[in-house]
């Protein structure tokens, strides 16, 4: 009979420790859902970053691309304003500064004035009369 005993209480012991793994394994499910939000956000974030490198990455290469264009379009429009208006004074001819090779970053920049270069004759002159 002490066996019996013994059994009865394996059985009642299997179903209270079953029980209690049921109700006890919610907490464990929430930190293994709360697990698989944290790899997935940062699975996420990663692609991100990934997909921002990618995005600077290829900005600066069309950039890149562009100034070579503009450095090219230059050229071709000092060579062209050089052949076609030879007489033209260097300080009337807006390409009259040639790139070279060895000018890879920039042209110098002029800057606009707000003003004119001589007297426009706005000043001199009558004053209209007054009624």
């Amino acid at each position: 009979m002490t066996w019996e005993y013994g059994l009865i209480g394996l059985v009642i012991g299997i179903i209270v420790g079953a029980v209690a793994m049921r109700f006890g394994n919610k907490n464990r499910r929430e930190l293994r859902s709360m697990q698989y939000e944290l790899e997935k956000s940062k699975a996420e974030l990663a692609d991100y970053c990934e997909e921002l490198t990618n995005h600077f990455a290829q900005s600066i290469e069309l950039l890149d691309n562009m100034a070579r264009d503009y450095r090219q379009l230059y050229q071709h429009m000092a060579k062209g304003s050089n052949d076609l208006l030879p007489n033209l004074p260097s300080r009337k001819n807006p390409f009259a500064y040639q790139l070279t090779e060895a000018d890879n970053d920039q042209a110098p920049v002029q800057i606009p004035r707000d003003y004119s270069e001589g007297a426009s004759g706005l000043l001199r002159g009558e004053r209209p009369a007054r009624d």
